[in-house]
């Protein structure tokens, strides 16, 4: 089983997890920005967290064998934030780097007044990049938030094979469904989705435009929700072709019309995914678990 996990934060976890995710067929992972807990306090703190997501994290990533892309964007608790709102002229230095592969994640979180601003600007910015976008829905509200970004995307002109909606449900799966936008759906422990319920979805709206993440982050999640729905799967009569399609063929096309997926993380060119420490590099000093960058 191969894996592209389409949504997951791993600025947020541990080597444990790159290690558990590699065993479990996770090859490619998309991290968009987020919310780290606590309010930052200047744009300045985007510009390390930006860095860190095309700097640090996918060199931490390929000591494990994981190829790591990012998405950038001012998040939507965020925008709300007046000290914050300087991101949106910082994010075209971010847009044109060759690891982004969408905006993200945009969209609302309590709908007010700021986030539509915000949410409207970075659609516009994934139009002039030729960029996906990916789009949280709120966690209150939910169906009136889908309804509302369905809105927003429709108003931008952004084709919507170029949108994903995420952390979807029950409720909310029609509405994207019938918009010609992309189905996301983060498959939680406790919250948001399980994979049994996935199961139920796939089995009514099928396997096309579907994306399946475990968005772990610093929160009650499991970076290896994406396998246990894949096993779920299986065990209702989806066939390995189907798993594959959902797990791998769709996150590569979603994300593929960026045009910055690399050959060799497809499996189209030399594998460059090493496991720590990297054969023939550096040695580890003085006990470190991973290597460090130059910096």
């Amino acid at each position: 089983m191969r894996i592209f996990d389409p949504h997951i934060h791993m600025t947020s976890r541990t080597t444990d997890d790159y290690r558990a995710m590699r065993s479990a067929g996770v090859r490619l992972v998309v991290e968009p920005s987020f919310w780290l807990g606590q309010p930052r306090t200047s744009v300045e703190s985007f510009v390390d967290y930006f860095d860190t997501l095309l700097g640090w994290e996918p060199f931490r990533a390929a000591q494990f064998g994981v190829g790591h892309y990012c998405a950038v964007a001012l998040n939507p608790k965020e925008a709300n934030d007046p000290r914050c709102a300087g991101v949106l002229d910082l994010l075209p230095r971010y847009l044109a780097k060759d690891s982004v592969v969408a905006v993200g994640e945009i969209g609302f979180d309590s709908a007010t007044p700021a986030e539509e601003k915000a949410f409207t600007r970075q659609l516009e910015l994934a139009v002039e990049y030729g960029l996906p976008a990916l789009v949280h829905t709120p966690h209150r509200d939910k169906a009136e938030g889908t309804a509302r970004s369905l809105a927003l995307v429709e108003r931008s002109g952004i084709a919507p094979a170029a949108v994903a909606i995420d952390h979807l449900n029950e409720v909310t799966v029609a509405q994207v469904a019938a918009s010609g936008c992309w189905m996301g759906f983060s498959i939680y422990p406790d919250t948001k989705m399980d994979p049994v319920r996935m199961v139920r979805i796939l089995q009514e709206y099928g396997t096309e435009r579907v994306l399946v993440n475990s968005a772990a982050d610093w929160g009650v999640s499991d970076p290896l929700r994406t396998r246990a729905t894949g096993e779920a799967m299986l065990a209702a009569g989806f066939t390995e072709d189907d798993v594959d399609r959902v797990l791998w063929r769709n996150p590569v096309a979603f994300y593929g019309q960026s045009g910055r997926l690399r050959p060799e993380h497809l499996g189209e060119g030399p594998a460059t995914g090493r496991t720590a420490p990297m054969a023939g590099g550096p040695a580890l000093h003085e006990g470190n678990s991973v290597l460090r960058g130059s910096g």
